[in-house]
């Protein structure tokens, strides 16, 4: 038999896993999702679907075939309700009116806007207001919206492959394609990965060598926007970046005309080219970065401490010789192994700390 709080814990639970159905779709908000149960039985359920749409709180209770019952029911929402006019209605204000008298919410919304004034609301208002139920989980899986609020740039996720023997590639001769350490299943992964992300960058030297495109043709989902590091604009107009008909964002320190599918941003290049390309990407309401870019980028993302995840594949080729893969500290988290390569996650506690 469930104890009360195991109970709040199974649900929360349910809570997540309906959230975590929005990745790639609710972006700049986050993914939330809502329970609501009546006699310990579940009777609505509902998640953030896209940007714009009703929030979780609204399609749960919308989902409750009887609602006179709501008046005996418990609500449960991965993330704190809102109380605030965005563009939809405060989820708090909806509560209230539905006479719902009991709320567990997972965490509280780091938003200026909201953080903790949608749970004051529904105190005034009297209902009984449960927090911090699986709060580290919670948060963790808002994590790009929330470093997003606490620093004021994206979450940045660094990404590459490297050799048996710790390199990134070999020496090329001009026109020489990159050596594959991805195989067919790693490689859809990375895909996967572009789809929840709202941007992927890389520099100047990747495009030139490998010609990316950046997109999701291994998986469904929405393209990342492209954001390319271009300071002397090196890159051919007829490069994949530039000319397949998809976004991309041009950092530059040179003047350039916008076309249909590429923006132009001139900016002062220099030892802190990073946290201003970042802070314009914040503004922009980019809240994930996914950095693909060689050596040379991804040490200075490293070395300038601007980093939040890392994702390491480890092939089984020897290469003896070439580009050395950038070192990492971090935490390790887990490793995950797909026919021959290894991938390791690792997260900088120093900068992003879900027991903050």
């Amino acid at each position: 038999m469930y104890e009360p709080e195991n109970l709040d814990i199974l649900y929360m639970r349910r809570c997540m896993q309906l959230a975590a159905k929005g990745a790639g779709h609710v972006s700049p908000n986050p993914m939330v999702g809502a329970v609501i149960v009546y006699r310990n039985k579940i009777i609505g359920e509902g998640y953030h679907r896209c940007w714009g749409e009703p929030h979780a709180e609204v399609n749960a209770i919308g989902s409750v075939k009887d609602e006179s019952l709501l008046k005996d029911s418990t609500l449960y929402v991965s993330l704190e309700p809102c109380s605030h006019y965005g563009k939809t209605p405060p989820c708090s204000r909806l509560i209230i009116d539905k006479q719902i008298p009991r709320v567990v919410v997972g965490c509280l919304d780091p938003f200026p806007s909201v953080s903790g004034r949608g749970v004051k609301m529904l105190r005034d208002a009297g209902v009984s207001v449960i927090t911090g139920v699986l709060e580290k989980e919670c948060q963790a899986l808002n994590r790009f919206f929330i470093t997003s609020q606490i620093y004021g740039r994206p979450y940045i996720l660094l990404k590459w492959a490297r050799s048996a023997d710790g390199f990134m590639d070999r020496i090329r001769c001009e026109n020489d394609l990159p050596t594959r350490i991805s195989d067919d299943v790693t490689t859809a992964l990375v895909h996967r990965l572009r789809s929840v992300y709202d941007a992927v960058l890389v520099g100047t030297g990747t495009a030139l060598a490998d010609d990316p495109s950046l997109t999701v043709r291994c998986w469904c989902g929405k393209n990342p926007l492209r954001v390319l590091i271009d300071r002397e604009l090196k890159v051919a107009p007829d490069s994949h970046l530039l000319n397949d008909g998809i976004k991309t964002l041009v950092f530059t320190e040179r003047k350039a005309d916008d076309t249909d599918y590429t923006e132009y941003i001139t900016l002062p290049f220099g030892e802190s080219v990073l946290p201003v390309l970042l802070s314009e990407l914040h503004v922009r309401q980019i809240r994930s970065l996914l950095v693909e870019g060689g050596a040379r980028l991804l040490e200075s993302f490293i070395g300038s401490d601007l980093w939040d995840e890392a994702r390491i594949e480890t092939g089984k080729e020897i290469f003896g010789a070439g580009i050395l893969s950038p070192e990492i500290g971090g935490v390790f988290e887990r490793c995950e192994y797909h026919g021959d390569s290894c991938i390791e996650y690792r997260i900088n506690r120093e900068n992003w700390n879900i027991e903050r």
